[in-house]
C-alpha cells in the first residue's frame, strides 16, 4: 500500500463521495457516477485516476462500458495501521471508567 496515494485520495470530498456512490452500488459506469455528481465527465474521470492510482478503485471492460468497483483493502490497511490502535486506547479507558464507576 502506497500510504501517501491513498490519503491524497481520501483528502478530497469529491474523491470521497465517489467512494460512497461505488459503496451504494458497486460496478457503476462513468455515466453512472456523474448522475451524482455536479461535474463534467472529465473532471470526475481524473477524480477516479485518483483513486485508481491508490488502489481504492479498480475497473472491468465490459464490452465498451468500464466499470468501477470500491477496493475495500487499502481502508482495512489505514485503519489498521491509523485508526485502531487509537481506538484501542479509547475503549480500555472507557473500560476501567465502568470498572471504577460500578465499584469493581
Amino acid at each position: 500500500m502506497d500510504a501517501d496515494k491513498v490519503f491524497k485520495a481520501l483528502g478530497d470530498p469529491t474523491r470521497r463521495r465517489l467512494l460512497d456512490l461505488l459503496y451504494e452500488e458497486n460496478g457503476q459506469t462513468l455515466g453512472q457516477l456523474c448522475e451524482n455528481l455536479d461535474m463534467a465527465r472529465q473532471s470526475a474521470t481524473q477524480h477516479l485516476g485518483i483513486l485508481e492510482e491508490a488502489n481504492l478503485v479498480s475497473t472491468v471492460r465490459r464490452g465498451r462500458e468500464k466499470l468501477h468497483f470500491i477496493n475495500p483493502v487499502p481502508l482495512h490497511e489505514v485503519y489498521g495501521r491509523w485508526v485502531r490502535k487509537f481506538e484501542r486506547q479509547r475503549l480500555d479507558l472507557l473500560h476501567d471508567l465502568k470498572q471504577e464507576l460500578e465499584g469493581e
